[in-house]
C-alpha cells in the first residue's frame, strides 16, 4: 500500500511538472498565429484606433498579426461576450475600457461577470475628458457654470456618446457632486454629439480630448476644465474640474484583458510588451497626439483600476437610477 501512494505521489508530481514544463513552452512560442483584438464599439472611435495602435506595435514586437475586430453593439457587451466565450490561449483578446466597469451596475442581466470572467492584461493609455460649452452658454469657468445651471435647473441639455459611455458617466457624476440638473441627451457616439454642441442644439458635453481640440483653438467651442486629477499635458492652460468640485475625477481608459484561465505566462509576456511601448519615443508621440497618457503596470494594477472603477460608477448608477437605454 505504501509503495503504490508512493507512486501515485511521484506520477502527481511529474504530471504537475510537464504541465508547468508545456505552459512555459508555448507562452515562449506565442504566438505561432494572428490575434484578434475585439474592439467592442464601432471603427473610427477611441477603442478602435487605440486596439489598432497597440495591436501595430505588438505585431511588429512578437512577429504575428494583431488584428483589430469591431463588434459593436450594447454598449461593448456584445464584443466582451466573444471574449469571455473564447479559448483561454491568448490569441483572442479585448480592448477594455470605461463602459465595461459601468456596466456592471447599468445591465441587470448579462450573460457573464466582467471582473470574474476577463483576466486584467495590461493597461494602454489614460485619456482626460473636456468640459465642453457652446458660445451661447455665458460662462467660462466651472463655477460660472455650476450657478448657470442650478439658475437654469433641467434646461441645460448635455449631450454624450451613449447610455453608460465615459463622457455620459463623467457628466452624471458632475451632476450628483456638483448638485446640478443636465439633462442627458444620449447620442450613437461623440461624432454627432459634438455636431449638435457645434450646431448650439445641446450646451454642454464632456467630450475626449482627441477631435476636440480644434475647436477649442477656432473658439468654436469653449473649454472650461479638464475631468481628471491633474492638469493635463495636451491642455495645460485649463484647469481641473476637482480645483472647484473637490474630489471630482473621471477619465476614459483603454487596456487589454483576455479570457480568464489564459495562462500567466501568456498575460505576463504581454503586459511586458505593451509595457515597453512607454519607453519608446515614437509611440508616446503617438499616444500623446491622441491625449493618451501611458498606465504603465502589472496585470495586478490594471485589474486593481478595473475593480476601483467598477465600485466607483457603481456608486453613481445606483445613486442616480440609471437604466441601460
Amino acid at each position: 500500500m505504501k509503495l503504490r501512494r508512493r507512486q501515485f505521489l511521484h506520477l502527481a508530481a511529474c504530471t504537475v511538472a510537464i504541465s508547468a514544463q508545456s505552459r512555459i513552452a508555448w507562452a515562449l512560442d506565442y504566438p505561432s498565429r494572428p490575434v484578434r483584438i475585439i474592439a467592442g464599439f464601432a471603427a473610427g472611435g477611441g477603442v478602435d484606433i487605440t486596439a489598432r495602435l497597440i495591436g501595430q506595435w505588438l505585431s511588429a514586437r512578437l512577429g504575428q498579426s494583431f488584428i483589430t475586430e469591431n463588434r459593436p453593439g450594447a454598449d461593448g457587451n456584445i464584443g466582451t461576450e466573444v471574449v469571455v466565450n473564447a479559448r483561454p490561449d491568448g490569441y483572442t483578446l479585448l480592448l477594455a475600457t470605461v463602459p465595461n466597469a459601468v456596466n456592471a451596475t447599468l445591465y441587470q442581466k448579462l450573460n457573464f461577470n466582467f471582473i470574474r470572467d476577463i483576466a486584467p492584461v495590461a493597461g494602454i493609455i489614460r485619456v482626460p475628458m473636456v468640459v465642453l460649452v457652446h458660445p451661447s452658454v455665458p460662462t467660462t469657468t466651472i463655477p460660472e457654470f455650476i450657478a448657470y445651471a442650478k439658475a437654469n435647473p433641467g434646461k441645460v441639455n448635455m449631450a454624450s456618446a451613449g447610455t453608460g459611455s465615459a463622457p455620459h458617466m463623467a457628466g452624471e457624476l458632475f451632476n450628483v457632486m456638483a448638485g446640478v440638473n443636465l439633462v442627458h441627451i444620449p447620442y450613437r457616439g461623440q461624432g454627432p454629439a459634438l455636431a449638435d454642441l457645434l450646431g448650439g442644439q445641446v450646451q454642454v458635453l464632456f467630450a475626449t480630448s482627441p477631435g476636440t481640440i480644434d475647436y477649442i483653438r477656432t473658439g468654436k467651442l469653449r473649454a472650461l476644465a479638464v475631468t481628471i486629477a491633474s492638469r493635463a499635458e495636451v491642455l495645460r492652460d485649463l484647469p481641473t474640474v476637482g480645483d472647484f468640485v473637490p474630489g471630482y475625477e473621471a477619465s476614459q481608459w483603454y487596456g487589454i484583458g483576455a479570457p480568464t484561465r489564459t495562462s500567466v505566462e501568456i498575460t505576463d509576456k504581454l503586459n511586458k510588451e505593451i509595457n515597453a511601448a512607454f519607453s519608446d519615443t515614437a509611440m508616446k508621440a503617438r499616444f500623446a497626439d491622441i491625449g493618451g497618457e501611458p498606465l504603465a503596470g502589472s496585470p495586478a494594477d490594471f485589474g486593481k483600476l478595473i475593480a476601483d472603477e467598477t465600485d466607483k460608477w457603481a456608486r453613481v448608477v445606483k445613486f442616480t437610477g440609471l437604466k441601460a437605454e
